[in-house]
């Protein structure tokens, strides 16, 4: 999988092979649920999908920040940002994949004794 990103298209795509919609009509059940997250944000409430995540609003208050280039203090007006908290299950999840991972690309236990 690597450094691939998924993409509304490829959520559209995922939904035609595995429920049998039409392309046209997978392409827009994941607009409208999409669609349906963003409107929930922008109104300030939470979106929770069990066993995903939640999608929460947070106000942020005014602070200081630095240009990088200058290093001249720069005020940063308060603003309310979009996050996401993902839930347990997620977290488990990338964990054992994680590990998966790190296992098969691990040497196995009688190289390392032959490299000694």
């Amino acid at each position: 999988m690597g450094d691939r990103t998924v993409t509304r298209a490829d959520l559209a795509e995922a939904v035609f092979r595995k429920i049998g919609l039409s392309r046209t009509e997978s392409a827009y059940l994941v607009e409208m649920v999409l669609e349906e997250i963003c409107s929930t944000i922008a109104r300030g409430e939470s979106v929770k999908i069990s066993s995903f995540g939640s999608f929460l609003v947070r106000d942020k208050n005014e602070r200081v920040g630095r240009n990088p280039k200058t290093g001249e203090e720069v005020p940063i007006s308060p603003r309310r940002v979009a996050v996401f908290k993902p839930s347990n299950v997620m977290k488990d999840c990338i964990l054992e994949s994680h590990s998966k991972r790190r296992q098969a690309s691990a040497p196995a236990p009688d190289m390392l004794k032959a490299a000694e």
